[in-house]
């Protein structure tokens, strides 16, 4: 028999499940299915917006829009189009009933859990087709799957079941070429974070400045002394380079942003002849401030096992 078996709400950016419906079966089928939903959870920004998987004799769809995903499970002869005007109509009740601002700061798994009554609704409805009356509907999405398809998931690019193994994404049809290694997030900036930023570039631009200076005295009296021009342009690049790195997420982010301290802290000593100390001071405590900062920052987590 054809028939959506079941469905979840699911936020994009880190897998939290936010509402489900609460009967699934628990036969070996589908418990297997529960494991792809979870590894799907965690890929889904890796993903295109409109995706199927074939699991055997089961169906696992999703649709994503506005950093939520909308997720089903179905028997492999229910229709396709039957399930995304499924999901259509989950998406457009959830955007109507919660905010973004809602979806984007939930911090508990199912907190939506009562849109788990329109959920079995819908589901009653579309698991009698007789009683459906969105002909108009179905024809639409029926044009839309047919000029747009959705993109066809393989369970090898999920990796093992069991392990959760990284396999990456190749190209996806109509969709383009998508990175196997996405650009990591990092957490949301911290006016702290702000402040350090902006002494960091004010401090670089200072560094700039008597850079430039120094090349001025240097070409007026021949006794002047080059290695000072190249501690402050030193100076200089370390000051942008913690910018860089409290904006952006690169390998070995903190063993970077302590190097980079430690060359600001050797600069400053070389300078020590041509700064006060109360100046001295100012450069060095910016430097320890942003690289508190850029640790501070971290990558957001990756998703947890939720048992979806």
């Amino acid at each position: 028999m054809s028939m959506i078996l079941s469905a979840s709400v699911v936020r994009v950016r880190d897998g939290l499940p936010l509402s489900a419906s609460t009967d699934y079966e628990q036969s070996t089928g589908m418990q297997e299915c529960r494991k792809y939903f979870k590894m799907l959870s965690k890929k889904l920004s890796q993903l295109p917006d409109r995706c199927t998987l074939k699991t055997g004799q089961y169906n696992i769809n999703f649709i994503s829009s506005l950093g939520v995903s909308y997720m089903m499970l179905c028997t492999e002869n229910y229709p396709n189009v039957l399930a995304f005007c499924f999901l259509d109509e989950l998406q457009k009740e959830f955007i109507t009933t919660y905010n973004m601002m809602k979806t984007n700061t939930a911090i508990r798994p199912y907190c939506f859990i009562e849109f788990d009554n329109f959920i079995q609704r819908t589901k009653q409805r579309y698991n009698n087709t007789r009683s459906l009356s969105t002909k108009m509907n179905l024809a639409d999405m029926q044009t839309e799957i047919k000029l747009r398809p959705p993109y066809q998931i393989s369970v090898s690019e999920l990796g093992s079941a069991n392990g959760f193994s990284h396999v990456p994404v190749g190209e996806y049809k109509g969709t383009g070429k998508i990175s196997a290694a996405p650009h990591q997030r990092l957490e949301p900036v911290t006016l702290p974070g702000i402040v350090s930023f902006v002494l960091s570039l004010l401090c670089g631009a200072l560094n700039l400045i008597r850079g430039f200076h120094a090349i001025e005295s240097l070409l007026q009296n021949e006794g002047e002394d080059f290695s000072y021009v190249i501690a402050f342009f030193l100076g200089t690049a370390a000051c942008l380079y913690q910018c860089y790195l409290f904006v952006y997420y690169t390998g070995w982010r903190n063993a970077k942003s302590f190097l980079t301290f430690g060359l600001i802290c050797l600069c400053n000593m070389y300078l020590y002849e041509l700064r006060n100390l109360w100046q001295l001071f100012f450069h060095v405590t910016v430097g320890a401030f942003s690289t508190l900062q850029i640790r501070l920052r971290q990558p957001q987590g990756k998703s947890p096992d939720y048992n979806v």
